[in-house]
Formats: structure tokens, C-alpha cells, sequence
């Protein structure tokens, strides 16, 4: 990547493993994280720590964004110590030319901050995933990517240390759209499988081998053969807490609006997601679509 330094805001479930895949890919990667630990800990696989995002957008040429929401890119990016902290043309100096943004934020939101990006002469581009921790850790991640077409294409090989595809979808907010038409599929599709599971189980039949029985047919899916072991066992690694399923899926209502698109599958999912809230879920794995419906994961149905 002809000497490039690139820098990583964020290494949490899903940003450790990609920050893994480039170092070992042989790219110089500087971390930050808002709690020191976790970049800390990427130091043994070879990744140097900043002690700031501006550090960081002194120090390297594209800079690599995981976090929660869009209120936190906008900080990362534009607050205090932020990446473009400052005034345009006021003495601030970076080095940092693009800003990939892998968070999964509204698209009306990223327009806004590459807008201001852009002020300082850096390039954005919106490249939210899907794949799930297994994916960054194999690097078979699907990236949908928006932003100017120069922008995608010289930071495409250095997403392809993580990514199997990343596709091109337009100007920058594409990519954030695209991600909500993945994620309305994903959390419609976890939340009939709930369902299923539980239709299964109360009718007294051995729900854990729905994948097996289903196999080849129109159910069958990545998705299927995921979350049918985690709604029958207790005990599993979470992969992912419902509360983000819940951002994503209000993200979606507002886009709904702002298009005037009609979504009654998702508004159904929205609700199901703000009971798991009401109940105490937020925190629990995406599987926790079962436990919404109040079925055992584990013993009799």
C-alpha cells in the first residue's frame, strides 16, 4: 500500500478482529479507543496506540471508524482531540486524507459529516458491514460502500484484508442505505425464526434440528443455521446485543418516513425490539428474539 499508515478508531467486537486482519495483512495500523484497554490490547498482535484521534490524523493517511452511533462519529471525528477537531484553514494540519466510517449511522447524518469533512480536504466514505464477528474474523465481510468513486477505489484494497466484497452502491450515504436494506431484511428474518423456534418447542418437538430438517430448502440461510443453536442453547458467546438491532431498526423507521415507504414488517420488528427493551433485554444476544416470545432456550418445551 506503498508505505500508507492507517489509523482505527474503535477496536470493540468487531473492530479488534478487523484491526487483526490488517496487521497481519503487513499494514501499520495506530489504535485509539475511548477506554485505553481495549487498544491496549492489540499492541501484542503489533498495532501502536494514540492517545487521541487528532494524534492519529497527524500520524496516518486513512482512518479507519467502528463505533456505536453517529453521535459518537461526530465526536471521534469533530470533537475535542477529534480526527478534524477545529476550524478549516485555521492552522489545523492533518494528514489524514480519507475517512472510512465502517459504523452503521442514519445516511442523512453521514452526508452532514462528510460535508464537513470535506471542508478540511478529507474524503468520507460510508462502508458499514455485514458478516457479524465470524465474518471479521475470517475476512469474509461484505462492505457497502458509498463515497466519490476515487475515494472507494483507493481504499478498497485495504478493506479487502477484512472484506470478501466490497461494492461500490453510489455517492456517500449510499452505503448507510444499503446497510438498512440488509439490516431490515436480518432482524425481520431473526425475528420469524424466533418464531419458528417457538412454534417448534411448544408443540413438542425438538427445535435444534430445524437447520438439519430445513437444509436445501427456501428456508435455509446463513441466518437459519446461526440462530437456531442460539435460541435452543444457554451459555453461548454473544455475538451482538439486541439494543443494536433496536438503533438499527429505528433508523430504518426514519428512513421509511423520509421516503415515504411503506414497512410493516419492519414497524412489527421495531416493536417486538422496544418490548425487548421494555423487558429488560437491551443488553441480551440478537437471539434474544426468544426470549421476548418468553420461550425456554434450554429443557423442556
Amino acid at each position: 500500500m506503498g508505505g500508507q499508515v492507517l489509523g482505527f478508531c474503535g477496536p470493540g467486537l468487531m473492530g479488534a478482529p478487523m484491526i487483526r486482519r490488517l496487521l497481519r495483512a503487513g499494514h501499520a495500523v495506530r489504535v485509539w479507543n475511548r477506554s485505553p484497554a481495549k487498544a491496549q490490547a492489540l499492541i501484542a498482535d503489533g498495532a501502536q496506540v494514540a492517545a487521541t484521534p487528532d494524534e492519529l490524523a497527524r500520524e496516518a493517511d486513512v482512518v479507519l471508524l467502528c463505533v456505536a452511533d453517529a453521535a459518537a462519529v461526530e465526536q471521534v471525528v469533530f470533537g475535542e482531540h477529534g480526527l478534524l477537531a477545529g476550524t478549516p484553514g485555521a492552522g489545523v494540519r492533518v494528514r489524514v486524507r480519507r475517512i472510512v466510517d465502517h459504523s452503521s449511522i442514519p445516511p442523512d447524518a453521514t452526508r452532514r459529516l462528510a460535508e464537513r469533512a470535506a471542508a478540511f480536504g478529507v474524503g468520507w466514505v460510508d462502508a458499514p458491514v455485514s458478516g457479524g464477528v465470524a465474518g471479521a474474523q475470517n475476512g469474509t465481510l461484505a462492505i457497502m460502500a458509498g463515497g466519490a468513486t476515487a475515494d472507494v477505489e483507493a481504499v478498497t484494497p485495504i478493506l479487502g484484508a477484512y472484506a470478501a466484497r466490497v461494492t461500490h452502491m453510489g455517492g456517500v450515504g449510499a452505503g448507510q442505505t444499503t446497510k438498512l436494506c440488509n439490516q431490515a431484511i436480518v432482524t425481520a428474518t431473526v425475528a420469524a425464526i424466533a418464531e419458528a423456534v417457538s412454534l417448534a418447542r411448544r408443540s413438542g418437538i425438538d427445535a435444534a434440528k430445524l437447520p438439519d430438517a430445513l437444509a436445501g430448502g427456501w428456508a435455509d440461510s446463513t441466518l437459519l443455521r446461526t440462530f437456531v443453536p442460539r435460541m435452543t442453547q444457554d451459555g453461548l458467546e454473544s455475538i451482538g446485543a439486541l439494543k443494536t438491532f433496536q438503533k438499527d431498526v429505528d433508523t430504518i423507521a426514519a428512513a421509511a418516513a423520509q421516503t415515504g415507504t411503506p414497512m410493516p414488517v419492519s414497524s412489527t420488528v421495531q416493536q417486538l425490539l422496544r418490548l425487548a427493551a421494555a423487558m429488560g433485554l437491551e443488553q441480551v444476544d440478537f437471539s434474544g428474539f426468544i426470549d421476548v416470545l418468553q420461550t425456554p432456550r434450554s429443557g423442556e418445551a
